[in-house]
C-alpha cells in the first residue's frame, strides 16, 4: 500500500509583544487501498492456470487544527467530520518538591494553585450545592462509543429497519 503524507508548520512573532505561536500537523494522507467489492479470480483446471486481479483505489485523510477532518476516496467526495474538544488541565504541570529539599530549596506553589487552595479553605471543604455522582449522570445524555467515523450511521439504520420490520 503506497502512502504520501502533506504536513503543515506555520509559526508567527510578535516582538513587540514579546509573543509567539507555532503549530505542526499532519495535513493530507492519500493511499492506495484494495477496493472491496471489486476483483477478479479465474481458474483453468485442464491448464493448472490462475489468474487473480484486484481493484484499487486512493483513500483521502485531511485534518485540520479547528478539529475539522475529511475522509473520503479521491474523485467521489469527502466526508466532513468534527472532532472532540480536547480537554487540557487548566493548571500548569509542575514537578514536586524533592522530599529531602529545605524550604529555601523548592519551588513556589503557582498563583493557579494558590487561589485553588485559597477558595478551598474558604468553604471549609464544604459545597453547598453538593450533588450526587449518580444524580450527575442521570441528566447526561447516553455514552455511545464510536470505533469508526461510518459504524454509527451504519448501526443507527440497521436498528431503524428493525423497527420498521417489528410494526
Amino acid at each position: 500500500m503506497a502512502t504520501a503524507e502533506l504536513s503543515c508548520q506555520v509559526s508567527e512573532e510578535d516582538r513587540e509583544r514579546r509573543e509567539a505561536f507555532w503549530a505542526e500537523w499532519k495535513d493530507l494522507t492519500l493511499s492506495t487501498r484494495p477496493e472491496e467489492g471489486c476483483s477478479l479470480h479465474e481458474e483453468d483446471a485442464q491448464r493448472h492456470e490462475t489468474y487473480h486481479q484486484q481493484g484499487q483505489c486512493q483513500a483521502l485523510v485531511q485534518r485540520s487544527p479547528w478539529l475539522v477532518m475529511r475522509m473520503g476516496i479521491l474523485g467521489r467526495g469527502l466526508q466532513e467530520y468534527l472532532l472532540p474538544y480536547q480537554r487540557v488541565l487548566p493548571l500548569p504541570i509542575f514537578t514536586p518538591a524533592k522530599m529531602g529539599a529545605t524550604k529555601e530549596e523548592r519551588e513556589d506553589t503557582p498563583i493557579q494553585l494558590q487561589e485553588l487552595l485559597a477558595l478551598e479553605t474558604a468553604l471549609g471543604g464544604q459545597c453547598m450545592e453538593r450533588q450526587d455522582v449518580a444524580e450527575i449522570t442521570k441528566q447526561l445524555p447516553p455514552v455511545v462509543p464510536v470505533s469508526k467515523p461510518g459504524t454509527l450511521r451504519r448501526s443507527l439504520s440497521r436498528s431503524m429497519s428493525q423497527e420498521a420490520q417489528r410494526g
